[in-house]
């Protein structure tokens, strides 16, 4: 697997977690990283997919060209989401890290109480930037990232060669899958990845849900457990999608046209365009007919975190680049190689951006989500979530069961981390 940009598993990072780096650390204070010492040297590490990194590269390659840039170097390491974390932490332990990381928000909780990246609004006009692009980043009434990407969200995509007309509603979402999807002999009506609590997020908030009120974990609700039981309702009686189905498994099921619809994130816009074509195809998750609200999907975005072990003589020019990296022109460009909503407030008005029907839904679906929570305690909901809607999808235990375990579990967790 798996595409980067989407929440994904992530084990569990306890107080006591810390030995688990010890190889790491030791490895990364016995060599030398004379690049990191260097201030003509911006050492940035990111997590993105390998379609991404020719954008990245156009661009530090640009800011190179200036006149006032001239011997500067930018050296971009790329990890897998994991490792990434893992790398980072023990570099930053180590006092190592790199000057600039490049993700998604929902490490970046993690970072900020550990000390290992530093709060930017005295560095940043955080007001040039979409709202709640920025409130995703935000902890304790500090901004730590600055917003590269609008977005991040789960929307539904669809083959137009297997559907005329793009349901708004569930209802009609289902009057397909029990007419033409069967008449079609499709192998499943739908898809996506139901052992991912990302993917779950949309329908809970649609039901009147939400897994955080600040803080404070919100599992052990009426909303949950009418969640899980609507998945239950489309794995084992509609029959509408797969039995068992991760994200290769959704991604294939969709190009290879053996279902009609898939919910998949904004990452796999330009990829579905490619593959499809004049067949593509993309709407908003439809309105929950059974409340009358529309699915929230999370919203976040690609943020530029800096180290809190970046040199003061370094921040100058970090500063210098992402102004650059996140300019009117670039977040344009972006759009353009990407089709990634821009987090500049100017950029997003460029006519550029409003003129084109997937910017147009891809904007509406991001105003129907709600921002991803930074809190560290999301990390123990995203483990606990995953651990008990596996069970419960795969009835090892009862929905009841299954959603008071899912926050029993979760406050435990919390209170490890606060131990």
């Amino acid at each position: 697997m798996i595409k980067r940009n989407r929440a994904e598993e992530r084990p569990f990072f306890g107080p006591l977690c810390l030995c688990a780096f010890a190889p790491l650390l030791l490895s990364l204070s016995a060599c030398t990283r004379p690049a990191v010492d260097n201030s003509k040297t911006i050492v940035v590490w990111e997590q993105e997919d390998a379609q991404v990194a020719p954008y990245i590269d156009s661009v530090f390659a640009a800011f190179k060209k200036l006149p006032e840039n001239a011997g500067l170097e930018i050296v971009r390491t790329h990890y897998q989401t994991e490792d990434l974390r893992s790398q980072f932490q023990a570099a930053s332990l180590a006092g190592v890290p790199p000057d600039l990381l490049l993700g998604p928000s929902d490490t970046a909780g993690l970072y900020a109480v550990s000390g290992f990246i530093m709060p930017l609004e005295g560095y940043f006009d955080f007001s040039r930037y979409n709202k709640p692009v920025v409130e995703a980043i935000t902890l304790d009434g500090h901004s730590w990232g600055v917003p590269v990407s609008n977005g991040n969200h789960l929307l539904m995509f669809y083959n137009k060669k297997l559907v005329k007309t793009p349901p708004k509603t569930t209802d009609e979402l289902f009057a397909y899958c029990e007419g033409p999807a069967k008449q079609l002999k499709l192998e499943r009506c739908m898809a996506f990845d139901m052992g991912e609590p990302f993917w779950m997020m949309p329908w809970l908030g649609a039901f009147g849900g939400w897994p955080m009120e600040g803080k404070k974990p919100t599992l052990d609700t009426p909303a949950m457990r009418d969640t899980v039981n609507f998945y239950l309702d489309l794995k084992y009686e509609k029959k509408y999608v797969p039995m068992e189905c991760d994200y290769n498994c959704m991604d294939s099921m969709f190009k290879e046209s053996r279902t009609a619809f898939i919910i998949n994130g904004d990452w796999a816009i330009s990829m579905y365009q490619k593959h499809f074509k004049k067949d593509f195809g993309l709407c908003v998750i439809p309105k929950l007919s059974k409340t009358g609200r529309y699915p929230s999907p999370m919203v976040s975005g690609k943020y530029f975190m800096v180290s809190a072990g970046a040199k003061p003589e370094k921040l100058a020019i970090l500063k210098r680049l992402l102004e650059f990296y996140t300019s009117k022109e670039n977040q344009v460009k972006q759009y353009q190689a990407l089709t990634r909503l821009p987090a500049l407030i100017a950029a997003g008005a460029a006519p550029e951006i409003t003129s084109d029907e997937v910017s147009r839904i891809s904007l509406d679906q991001i105003l129907k989500g709600r921002p991803m929570p930074m809190a560290t305690e999301m990390r123990a909901v995203w483990d606990s979530a995953r651990n008990y809607l596996g069970m419960a999808t795969t009835r090892k235990l009862d929905v009841a069961a299954a959603v008071r375990k899912m926050q029993e579990n979760t406050d435990r967790k919390i209170e490890e981390m606060n131990q």
